[in-house]
């Protein structure tokens, strides 16, 4: 069969254009997916619990993730295990169900980067298109009809952590904000969250399980693309790992920031330099790999009294604070604290069982400066590739990270902390936190156990044409070739100030809308 649209992955993007374009009756679309394709009623349940613990730790679920996918965090670190989705819905069937959007200026410095029609007011309608928003739905700048419900935790719904954070932060003098998907909403809010009745609802069930029954949809999982064939500058299909060639008329790679990425430099178009120690033919010289970012996170561990330990299944974080630092020329929301109630982050697959009835609060640089790569270690594409986050390289993340450990030790030193915990204490030696403020080695220590947030993007960087840092077009068409686009997280000319998932899916319903 020639199909108009091949998509590879299914996950936020990848869903979303597979459920837009089969809109379409002039269409026949192939979703790949390279893990399990199943049904929405076949998803365990740790997929749709409130909490992505257990999901995203559980030995019993890698075949929702890649086991072998390493990150190097920090130039101080080794690398460690990067969390992505892998199945239908992709990360957005294991993330945190966080739905908050970037601030109105990330997408206008797109715009003024080369991405023409990719300012906030060209976006919003997109933002618009895609949720229900159960509480502010009827506002210009939201959506009250669109795949997505958006759910906001009452204040009585809220755990230990979240209340400290929230109430320590309105006592330092942080404003309320009811609303963080408001444009310019700053300072507390309870999070925006992809969940209707406490349960997940990722892009396969808000997108792919309506549109199932569709002629012109074929969905094949279990299947992972080697790299892409042409016909001169062409894309004509792709071919699979098991050597399968499939053919069509339009190439989407929808595989997210680190395997778009890989497929295009399997396929000859990455930095010469690189693929030339590879080994593989050139077939474009374009920055494909570079530019990686994800937010820079650094959480500090709280020893829950017995009595403020949430259940198994609570809600992990209810609570966010996104501020402007005014440091370093950063803009508008530039940093965020967040609290967790529960185990739920990249430092509990180090912890003990004994040791997992803790919260934790964090908090990161929204707006990044600093900038890393993703280059392949073999050209077997059942070899994982390398990811050096390089966070913090840049001075201007790491002086807002530090001011932002200060002003979190403010939070963390109220009175109401104590009555929650036994302690608050950072990651590694256990300093308690209040002190960290005054440890003349905190930049050592920051570099030494600095997390991710899981927000990978900017891998296949869209911009204008004579940039020398564009990989595609801003109709995310790969320079220099036909018929072949990137549509997910890796085009993101810059990480916005927010969880990526709502963004991803946002450039998915604006790009189907083109196509």
């Amino acid at each position: 069969m020639q199909y108009t649209h091949i998509i590879v992955g299914a996950g936020s993007a990848g869903a979303t254009l597979a459920a837009r374009l089969t809109e379409r009756n002039d269409t026949q679309v192939l979703l790949i997916e390279a893990g399990p394709d199943y049904r929405s009623a076949e998803a365990p349940t740790a997929m749709s619990s409130a909490n992505p613990s257990e999901i995203i730790t559980g030995a019993n679920y890698e075949q929702f993730r890649y086991p072998k996918l390493l990150a190097k965090r920090t130039s101080a670190q080794d690398a460690q295990l990067y969390w992505r989705g892998r199945g239908l819905g992709g990360s957005s069937a294991i993330n945190g169900q966080i739905a908050i959007r970037g601030v109105p200026a990330d997408y206008d410095i797109w715009a003024e980067e080369g991405c023409e029609g990719w300012s906030y007011s060209d976006v919003l309608p997109y933002f618009n298109r895609l949720e229900t928003d159960l509480q502010f739905g009827a506002a210009a700048y939201h959506g009250d009809s669109g795949p997505i419900p958006i759910y906001r935790a009452s204040l009585n719904q809220w755990g230990p952590v979240d209340r400290v954070l929230g109430e320590g932060a309105l006592d330092q003098g942080y404003e309320w904000a009811a609303d963080h998907n408001a444009p310019d909403a700053l300072g507390v809010s309870p999070y925006a969250i992809n969940s209707l009745d406490a349960k997940r609802v990722s892009t396969n069930d808000a997108y792919i399980e309506p549109s199932r029954g569709r002629n012109n949809l074929s969905i094949r999982g279990g299947a992972s693309v080697n790299k892409l064939t042409f016909d001169g500058d062409r894309a004509t299909g792709i071919m699979l790992v098991s050597g399968e060639v499939i053919h069509g008329d339009k190439i989407i790679l929808a595989a997210g920031a680190i395997h778009s990425p890989t497929i295009l430099m399997r396929s000859g178009i990455g930095p010469e330099q690189h693929l030339k120690e590879i080994g593989i033919p050139l077939k474009h010289d374009l920055p494909v790999g570079e530019n990686f970012q994800d937010h820079a996170l650094i959480n500090f561990v709280i020893n829950l009294k017995p009595d403020h330990v949430p259940p198994t299944d609570f809600r992990h974080t209810n609570c966010c604070v996104r501020y402007s630092s005014g440091m370093s020329g950063a803009g508008p929301g530039d940093m965020l604290m967040l609290s967790m109630n529960r185990l739920g982050d990249s430092i509990g697959r180090n912890a003990a069982e004994s040791q997992k009835n803790f919260g934790m609060l964090g908090v990161w640089v929204n707006e990044c400066y600093s900038r890393g790569t993703v280059r392949l270690n073999s050209a077997d594409p059942t070899v994982e590739p390398e990811i050096n986050a390089n966070m913090l390289s840049d001075v201007r993340d790491l002086e807002r990270l530090r001011d932002g450990i200060e002003r979190l030790s403010d939070i963390a030193g109220q009175p109401s902390m104590s009555v929650i915990s036994e302690s608050v204490v950072r990651v590694g030696d256990f300093k308690p936190f209040t002190e960290c403020r005054k440890d003349a080695d905190l930049d050592r220590w920051m570099m030494a156990h600095a997390g991710d947030t899981q927000h990978g993007s900017c891998t296949c960087r869209m911009g204008a044409e004579n940039d020398d840092r564009t990989v595609v077009n801003s109709n995310c068409q790969v320079l220099g070739t036909e018929a072949l686009y990137v549509i997910d997280a890796s085009v993101m000319p810059n990480v916005p100030r927010a969880n990526t998932h709502l963004t991803t899916v946002m450039i998915a319903e604006k790009m189907a809308e083109q196509l």
